[in-house]
């Protein structure tokens, strides 16, 4: 299975001076965290690590000893222009691909590994999680327009896994469109593909803010070596 790791974020939410996958969470770096689980995979196969030129060198010595084959690919400006990036640097016999973010290091192998199953039998799919709490929806002035019920409620996460022709048609549409997306999977569902859901469970976060990496490293800090 091809695994694309977008790993071109900022530390700006973080306050850090740096790309956040290069903090320090539980004696490894954010990106280590979520390459140990890409490793310890039995479906992962390859690897591209979607990235901007400046971290470049950071970033890949992370993998320099690396037992899988792992490509750098420079990122866009957007998320959605790194995945498309990512998608035209895929390995010319890929018939799927798993996207997903860097800052995900919570992530456990098992998740890869049931993902890769699901798409590998021509299937979308992404791994979410119930939601728990009462969501409101709001107007522009902050008052309730309503609450959906919490029962059809998922929070997406990734990886999400594409057949990628599929996918690749889906970023052309998004490019003659114009469509800015935050997932892959809305793509899929802009152009009425189905997408399934897999159940990963709350504890794979996004480390996006200080109070993530205080909930990271008390994860983590059970599995160091």
């Amino acid at each position: 299975m091809h695994l694309l790791i977008a790993a071109a974020g900022s530390g700006n939410r973080m306050g850090a001076d740096r790309n956040k996958l290069l903090l320090k969470v539980a004696g490894k770096t954010v990106l280590e965290w979520t390459l140990k689980a890409a490793f310890d995979s039995k479906t992962i196969t390859w690897i591209g690590i979607i990235g901007q030129p400046k971290d470049k060198n950071s970033i890949c010595s992370i993998f320099d000893n690396s037992v899988k084959s792992i490509q750098w690919i420079n990122g866009g400006s957007t998320r959605q222009q790194s995945v498309q990036l990512g998608l035209a640097a895929l390995p010319s016999d890929a018939q799927s691909v798993l996207i997903h973010d860097g800052a995900r290091c919570l992530v456990k192998s098992f998740v890869f590994d049931e993902i890769s199953k699901i798409v590998s039998k021509g299937q979308a799919v992404i791994a979410a999680s119930k939601v728990t709490d009462t969501i409101k929806k709001v107007d522009k002035d902050g008052e309730i327009i309503e609450s959906p019920p919490r029962s059809d409620l998922w929070s997406a996460q990734t990886p999400q896994g594409f057949p990628v022709n599929k996918l690749k048609h889906a970023h052309s549409e998004a490019i003659a469109k114009g469509w800015d997306v935050t997932d892959d999977a809305s793509l899929f569902e802009r152009l009425e593909l189905p997408v399934k859901i897999y159940d990963a469970g709350p504890s794979n976060i996004k480390v996006t803010t200080p109070f993530d990496l205080v909930i990271a490293e008390s994860l983590l800090s059970t599995l160091k070596d």
